[in-house]
């Protein structure tokens, strides 16, 4: 009783911040996300160890001022992202969804979703992909997708209420198998995010040039599904609020792709180098606080740099092949 008393507290309050946040203009809350972001990256740093080890690793070299300018921009983008989920019920709507999101790559989306076959899409904790699956829905596309149960049930069933709002459909990520593989039967669309670190016995590649752990789950839905896997964002445009673009960057399908749809390492590998292009995009859109580097195994380890040396000479070969054609 204790502990749901608490919870409810919670809820309350988060319930009360969010109904502050959906009165303010666009401007103001753009202003106060600065405000916020200010104080998390410097007075009462958040995760200041993660983010600060995770920026050497995966740009050795940054200049320490780029570091806290990189982190100060991330904060804002994750604070502003809170208020455009609170935003997005009240003001983006499928009478004026074109004054918020413009689409990239919308013919091929298309025709995967108008598709009779099944289609996976695979995202990261990039951009605002909240806003992403709900404009989807708005469109009319229903999705599963697989999340992790909150433990305040409250907050659970009010951030539910929001995803499912347009119609999309949530499934916990403890024992959902069965209904996502006769969700894929019947042809349906799933949607995951593919960065979400998978443990010592998880599928380890090199994500962004740093070993990462990735669950072979999601390619193994796509290939008994034989299902085609693509690889969507939405990103913030000009670091204003409520304009975004969704976007396509690039499709493989078992049924036809031989150099990266035939197995478990390729797909993974293919969706990991997809989402560093996402990254590309704008690095002050990932969730650089999120722990999705660690630590590999040994064997891991020494296997990855095997590879990654191997890499390196075919890379140094074919650079000498084109200067000597030149």
């Amino acid at each position: 009783m204790r502990q749901r008393a608490l919870d409810a507290i919670a809820y309350a309050m988060v319930r009360l911040i969010v109904s502050s946040i959906q009165v303010m203009p666009l401007d103001m809350g753009d202003r106060f996300c600065r405000v916020v972001a200010a104080i998390l990256s410097g007075p009462l740093p958040i995760r200041k160890r993660v983010i600060r080890s995770t920026l050497s690793q995966v740009f050795p070299g940054l200049p320490e001022s780029d570091q806290k300018e990189l982190t100060f921009a991330m904060w804002h983008h994750l604070m502003l992202m809170v208020c455009e989920v609170a935003w997005a019920q009240r003001r983006l709507h499928r009478s004026n969804w074109y004054q918020h999101v413009r689409f990239h790559g919308s013919q091929t989306m298309l025709r995967c979703m108008l598709s009779d076959r099944p289609s996976v899409y695979v995202t990261g904790h990039f951009g605002n992909f909240e806003v992403g699956g709900y404009t989807m829905g708005l469109m009319g596309v229903r999705t599963l997708a697989i999340a992790r149960r909150l433990d305040n049930q409250y907050l659970h069933n009010w951030v539910e209420d929001f995803r499912s709002a347009k119609g999309q459909d949530m499934v916990d990520k403890i024992g959902c198998a069965p209904v996502v593989e006769k969700h894929l039967t019947d042809g349906g669309l799933l949607s995951l995010l593919g960065d979400q670190h998978a443990g010592e016995k998880g599928l380890w590649t090199e994500f962004c040039g740093v070993p990462a752990s990735c669950h072979k789950a999601l390619a193994l839905f796509s290939l008994t599904a034989n299902a085609p896997m693509m690889s969507v964002y939405t990103r913030r445009l000009g670091g204003k609020p409520m304009q975004f673009e969704s976007g396509l960057l690039g499709v493989v399908d078992p049924a036809t792709d031989s150099e990266n749809g035939q197995s478990v390492g390729q797909l993974t590998e293919w969706y990991n180098g997809q989402l560093e292009s996402m990254i590309d995009l704008a690095p002050e859109q990932y969730w650089w606080l999120h722990r999705r580097w660690r630590t590999p195994p040994e064997r891991v380890a020494r296997r990855l740099a095997k590879k990654r040396e191997k890499a390196l000479k075919a890379s140094e070969v074919s650079n000498a092949s084109t200067s000597q054609a030149a």
